[in-house]
């Protein structure tokens, strides 16, 4: 470290110091500044573009109607274009609609674009379980169980010893069934899921 003799010699030093590295601090000082700024405008932006996302998700969602396919086919655009947590619910709200016109394929397709759109753990789990449900009723159970394997955590563990049970039992496979259900039965089950999933088990055994 440097001495100073006296509180001129500070000073001195401290002119010094400004002379050589004025420029650098400045510069460094109007970066910072704009970083921050920027930091800023990035955060207001990204908040402005999800409320939008947000209230043309609301929009497009409320407006299907049975009756009218333009309003199924806007919620399709709203879904493929936005790759967000927005596009993901849209592809839900899709493939429900899809569901109960009985078109599998493109609601399993809708899920598929889903969970391309979204990172959220938790939503991906609820597409997945859809999915799933989905791929028992086409008759591919090696797929839905496939899917199952994906889906992780505690909370939807119940209900993936559900699906789980129905796609062996498409199979054939009993007793895999049973020892699925028996696993759900003994997870942390809704009491009507519990009560449903042992009626499953009972009629395993008429």
């Amino acid at each position: 470290m440097e001495m100073y003799e006296n509180e001129n010699d500070q000073v001195d030093a401290v002119k010094r110091f400004f002379a050589e590295n004025g420029k650098a601090l400045a510069v460094g000082v109007i970066l910072g500044v704009g970083a921050l700024m920027g930091w800023r405008y990035w955060n207001s932006h990204q908040a402005d573009s999800a409320r939008g996302a947000s209230l043309s998700y609301e929009n497009t969602v409320s407006a299907i109607r049975a009756d009218q396919p333009q309003t199924l086919a806007a919620a399709e655009k709203f879904a493929a274009d936005n790759k967000n947590i927005y596009g993901a619910l849209a592809s839900l709200e899709v493939a429900q609609q899809f569901v109960d016109k009985n078109e599998l394929d493109k609601a399993a397709a809708q899920l598929q674009q889903g969970l391309s759109a979204t990172s959220d753990d938790n939503l991906k789990a609820v597409i997945n379980l859809r999915l799933a449900r989905i791929q028992v009723q086409q008759k591919k159970a090696d797929d839905a169980l496939k899917t199952l394997d994906t889906i992780k955590g505690e909370g939807f563990a119940a209900i993936v010893a559900d699906l789980r049970g129905e796609a062996l039992l498409s199979k054939g496979d009993k007793q895999g069934a049973r020892s699925a259900w028996e696993s759900g039965v003994k997870s942390n089950a809704s009491p009507a899921l519990s009560e449903m999933m042992q009626m499953k088990i009972n009629n395993l055994s008429v």
